[in-house]
């Protein structure tokens, strides 16, 4: 690899134009027409604030980097020093293979299998799989345990979805979610609420002045079971978001000061598990030798 970002996949169909990256099997583009759909970032720059990346086999905070499993303590490395928090899993920052691709150019399956170490000493396979399709991006992601016994296991996505042309201020941001969870000041869950205020996201909220880093549970699910999330913007489009089953959750970033982010773009990400689920136990994938664990979501510009 000659670039932080690796090999790059593209995928075309129609006016939509997407660009998956090895390292983390990153989403670095979306976009359809000239419109951006999630925000990009250069092939030769570092991924800021995990933008696009695959987060497992734990999504958001781990507390200390520690937990306990069957007795024994494990210690994997803290990233988020100010908080001592382990952030975002063990791939958002390694390189992904390439073990399928169409060959129409709509569609690429990265796989990466993660290295057991004493912090985590399981082998877990992580294939994801992006497709574009007439009604936008499906993102279809495998987990399955090559180990014997049984490993602990959550999985996020983090697209910065792209308000255009126009600013997050001008945005509304729509989620069908019933409860907010509350967190610490180190954003670890203390409990979760029904939702109210500005956290009711349901019918809408104007996200002008406000900014979030928050998490919502017991998501509304549509007729197929699906749950949405909607960025509309204020140029006259929507960023519509979807998660199946799998997804018990939504994070909702607006990146007030993250660096290279600043409020340019909002991170909506699905995930199966909340902060701390390895030391809580809260929605905690079980995934025993050979399981699989999966699940799927999109992108589409209304």
């Amino acid at each position: 690899m000659t670039n932080p970002t690796g090999l790059q996949h593209t995928l075309r169909l129609g006016d939509q134009h997407a660009v998956v990256t090895a390292v983390g099997a990153s989403l670095r583009e979306y976009r359809v027409g000239a419109r951006d759909v999630v925000l990009p970032f250069d092939e030769d720059a570092i991924a800021p604030a995990f933008s696009g990346a695959v987060l497992a086999p734990w999504p958001n905070r781990l507390a200390d980097g520690e937990f306990d499993r069957d007795g024994r303590t494990y210690e994997v490395p803290v990233t988020e020093h100010g908080r001592r928090n382990a952030l975002h899993g063990l791939v958002a920052y390694v390189a992904f293979d390439a073990v399928e691709q169409a060959d129409d150019g709509t569609s690429v399956t990265l796989e990466h299998t993660i290295v057991p170490t004493p912090g985590y000493p399981w082998a877990v396979r992580v294939r994801v799989t992006y497709t574009l399709t007439a009604d936008g991006l499906v993102v279809h992601t495998a987990a399955q345990n090559l180990s014997p016994g049984v490993a602990p296991y959550g999985v996020g996505f983090h697209p910065w979805l792209s308000p255009g042309e126009a600013s997050v201020d001008g945005c509304t941001l729509t989620l069908g979610a019933s409860r907010h969870v509350t967190v610490d000041e180190r954003l670890l869950p203390t409990g979760h609420e029904p939702v109210s205020g500005v956290f009711d996201l349901r019918g809408g909220t104007a996200l002008r002045g406000i900014a979030f880093d928050d998490a919502w549970v017991e998501p509304d699910r549509d007729d197929d079971g699906l749950t949405w999330a909607r960025l509309a913007s204020g140029d006259g489009r929507t960023v519509a978001m979807w998660a199946d089953s799998g997804c018990a959750a939504w994070q909702v970033c607006t990146g007030d000061g993250i660096p290279l982010i600043e409020r340019r773009g909002v991170a909506v990400e699905p995930m199966s598990c909340i902060a701390d689920a390895f030391r809580t136990g809260d929605d905690l994938v079980e995934l025993g030798g050979d399981d699989v664990h999966e699940i799927t979501w999109g992108l589409r510009l209304e």
